[in-house]
Formats: structure tokens, sequence, C-alpha cells
């Protein structure tokens, strides 16, 4: 949830928090659910490698503060590297501009 504007994320959060999760990601699946997002933790950065469709990227700091945003990333791609980051949330592609998640918004996990 986006605490500063009430807008849901995802109902359905996939924890990614071994080296194992954190590495398969989301490679080889056929999509990403709107109700769903993958939260690696730790993570500085991502990529889309090995995924057949496009996804949202917000990248939190420590108070979970959204510090970088990274929208419709294509498969086949290297993300963005923010020094702030210390955990990513992706989501569908699309859900960052419909709950018009925006820099410096927190994010509630559970």
């Amino acid at each position: 949830m986006n605490l500063d504007n009430g807008q849901i994320l995802a109902t359905k959060v996939h924890i990614a928090n071994t080296f194992y999760k954190r590495l398969k990601g989301l490679m080889f699946s056929k999509n990403l659910p709107s109700d769903c997002a993958l939260y690696i933790q730790p993570c500085r950065g991502i990529h889309t490698f090995f995924m057949g469709y496009n996804i949202d990227v917000l990248h939190l700091d420590s108070f979970r503060q959204v510090v970088a945003i990274e929208e419709n990333l294509r498969p086949g791609r290297i993300g963005k590297i923010h020094p702030l980051t210390i955990e990513i949330i992706e989501l569908p592609a699309g859900k960052i501009k419909k709950t018009q998640t925006k820099l410096g918004n927190t994010i509630q996990l559970g």
C-alpha cells in the first residue's frame, strides 16, 4: 500500500529474500498478475533477462520511501542503480501510473 495516497499496489506479494529467490526473481515466468508484486530484499538493482513482459519497478530506501521509479521496463534490460536503494518492488506494467505512486511516497508491506 502507498501510505501517502492510500492506493493498494498489490494484494499478493511474493517475497524474494534468499539468494536463490532473488536470483530467480521473475525469470521464466509467463506474466505478473495485476494484483501481484515481487518484493526483493535486500536488493540494489534488477534485470529483466529471460522475462517475456514489461514491469514497473519501485526502488525503496531503509524507510521504504520511493527513491527511484522505473516504468514499463522491457525484457532484456538492466534496471537503474540508485545509491539509496536497499529493497525493490516489481509490479505489473502500468501499476505505478494507475496508483499515482511518486518519488518520496512511503510504501507499507503486510
